[in-house]
């Protein structure tokens, strides 16, 4: 899901995790009706700052009541913390239920199990602007070949470095993953009381690329079938390089062990840290900490000098739910709100990156500090496994549990990823 503005202090990495546990559903078909007038409920998501979001949203809604005679839209915004609850009971209840709803990208699997999005592969396929969405946050919205929505925006991370430090220092930004880490090593050595870079054995979206980078994958196959590959001689490597940062010589096990995303970056603003792995949505959190004005973002680097490692590519979609009584009507909102002007705006108005392409450039044009993750973004991003498991995997900790054997000493890398691959096995073959 989201890496946004929300995620400085809520969600996940707050760690992001956008991602709920999966409704269960009981009555979740579709209505059949396709009126052309009326009213349609659509939910979105609060923000630390929600009234930004809704200038932009309220200038589509009018927009779009202006085009469509005889209807009216009434928008609410709900906590995420507790959307799973929400929606579970709109998937339960279709006659109290949105038409239009927002929801985080790592969910839509889980969403699709349940029956409670519309395939709008058709209408998606139709639209002029789709043909220049990222095939990331395509992705995002896919499940089995078919579409369930609409990009919304996306969200990646990069890695945020001390300029005043490394001026006085006289290092550079690293340029490979192993420079990453004895960069943050000459930093520990010269400045004892900083964390060379802070990281965190609950920071699964800020481990990942080092996974990717080495080869790793998270797992393998398609179609709802997964096998878990996190124990694979790619991925122990990757393990291996993002535990090897936690120790006296950088950051403390004892103390960033149970550190998830937010921590790092708080400890990277508070001054604490020389570098950490942040998001285009952490900006306002460093922003407001005591290195403003002393701090650079580069691209997260690869094994490879010059290279970009792969991000997890969070972010939200718009979905259309599948019990809507207003098909027509409620997909051209859900393309209405997730147009190019309007992510553009939504963009000026909260820092969401765009999901188009194009959009995004122009705004990495307007806005040099986005340029590294637009970077990022080029330089090719992964996603988790589009499997309802994926939920119970994330909720029941399986990656971080995997990260904090290994850093507490009590499982070597080996064991610690072959207890995960199986955790993570019998979670696929629970999803069917």
């Amino acid at each position: 899901m989201k890496l946004a503005p929300r995620l400085a202090v809520s969600l996940a990495a707050a760690v992001v995790t956008a991602t709920a546990c999966a409704p269960q559903t009981s009555d979740n078909s579709s209505s059949g009706k396709d009126e052309k007038s009326g009213t349609l409920r659509v939910w979105l998501f609060q923000e630390v700052n929600t009234k930004p979001k809704e200038k932009v949203v309220d200038a589509v809604l009018a927009d779009f009541e202006k085009a469509h005679e005889g209807t009216k839209v009434d928008v609410e915004y709900i906590p995420v913390e507790t959307r799973a609850q929400r929606i579970k009971a709109a998937f339960n209840d279709p006659d109290s239920a949105p038409d239009v709803i927002e929801y985080g990208n790592t969910d839509t699997a889980g969403y699709v199990k349940d029956g409670g999005l519309m395939d709008v592969t058709e209408d998606f396929g139709a639209w002029d602007e789709a043909k220049d969405a990222d095939p990331t946050a395509r992705q995002s919205v896919t499940v089995d070949g078919k579409i369930y929505g609409a990009p919304y925006f996306v969200g990646v991370r990069a890695l945020y470095y001390r300029t005043d430090v490394f001026d006085e220092l006289g290092l550079e930004a690293p340029k490979s993953l192993d420079e990453l880490a004895s960069t943050a090593r000459k930093v520990r050595a010269a400045k004892p009381d900083l964390y060379g870079i802070a990281v965190g054995g609950a920071y699964t979206y800020g481990a990942m690329p080092f996974i990717w980078a080495n080869g790793g994958e998270l797992a393998t196959g398609k179609g709802g079938s997964y096998a878990s590959a996190i124990d694979s001689a790619a991925a122990q490597k990757g393990i291996k390089a993002y535990t090897s940062l936690f120790g006296d010589d950088n950051c403390p096990a004892a103390k960033c062990a149970g550190m998830g995303g937010n921590d790092t970056v708080t400890a990277f603003a508070s001054g604490k840290a020389a570098m950490a792995i942040g998001g285009d949505f952490s900006r306002q959190a460093v922003e407001a900490g005591k290195v403003k004005g002393k701090y650079a973002v580069v691209p997260l680097p690869g094994v490879e000098p010059g290279s970009i490692a792969p991000a997890f590519a969070g972010g939200n979609n718009i979905g259309v739910l599948k019990s809507t009584s207003h098909r027509t009507l409620a997909v051209d909102l859900m393309k209405r709100l997730v147009s190019k002007q309007a992510q553009g705006e939504m963009f000026d108005a909260m820092g969401f990156l765009p999901t188009f392409t194009d959009v995004r450039q122009r705004v990495a044009a307007e806005e040099p500090f986005v340029k590294p993750f637009v970077d990022t973004l080029a330089a090719g991003t992964k996603f988790v496994p589009a499997s309802p498991a994926w939920a119970t995997i994330d909720s029941s900790q399986v990656l971080p549990t995997m990260f904090q054997e290994v850093v507490s000493g009590k499982k070597d890398v080996g064991a610690a990823a072959g207890d995960a691959a199986r955790k993570m096995d019998d979670a696929f073959g629970s999803a069917g």
